[in-house]
């Protein structure tokens, strides 16, 4: 198997810093272009990732994904797809994908395993149907909420383990949750105080009083 060699930036502070050797171990025994039959089965047991992009200008963001257990559906050895479900109508993530495709997942397992896996590569916007037409056994959700509008497609470059040296062991809780629910305090409500803060007042227009509104 050729060795990855990973970019310019790593190959620069491997160097800099004497950890070429280190490195030069882990892009020939850890790294993969695609997804092998262990790490398939075990994006498909995953109920959360986390996904970061950027736009053409390299601003980045990272996200959360979450769903039951398979919502990443595995489309072979170079494809995974996840569905974007209703949210708060930014699109983020779907639009730094729409300006620069490249992607970078991290799935945790926080529970039984206790093991990472990244998953970098080139990212597209799908809409569900299409989705289906390609893979007629992709997932569909029945819950209110949660039925997938569109889908985002990943054609898998990179994959490699994230070591489980530093990750914690934590163990599931039950809770309720509000699926496709508009309602403020079921989504967190103002919990970090953005809403009453100076900058955001001074971003609303300001109202006029009640008596000076013509009536109709």
């Amino acid at each position: 198997m050729e060795t990855v060699t990973g970019s310019a930036g790593e190959r620069l502070l491997q160097e800099a810093y004497g950890t070429s050797p280190r490195a030069q171990r882990f892009y020939a025994n850890q790294m993969l272009d695609h997804l092998n039959a262990k790490m398939r089965w075990f994006v498909a047991q995953q109920e959360m990732m986390f996904v970061s992009t950027s736009d053409s200008r390299g601003a980045c963001d990272c996200t959360f994904r979450a769903g039951p257990a398979g919502f990443v559906a595995v489309l072979g050895e170079r494809r995974l797809a996840w569905p974007e479900y209703r949210g708060n109508g930014v699109m983020a993530s779907l639009g730094n994908i729409t300006e620069n495709g490249q992607v970078g997942l991290l799935f945790v397992d926080f529970f039984r395993d206790i093991i990472g896996l990244h998953v970098n590569g080139r990212a597209e916007v799908v809409e569900d149907a299409a989705i289906r037409r390609l893979a007629p056994d992709a997932p569909v959700d029945r819950t209110p909420g949660r039925r997938p509008e569109r889908w985002v497609q990943v054609h898998v470059e990179e994959a490699y383990v994230h070591c489980r040296k530093h990750i914690p062991h934590l163990s599931k809780q039950p809770r309720r949750r509000e699926w496709g629910t508009d309602d403020a305090q079921s989504k967190g409500g103002d919990y970090f105080g953005v809403t009453a803060s100076p900058q955001n007042a001074a971003r609303r227009p300001a109202l006029r009083p009640f008596w000076s509104r013509k009536r109709s």
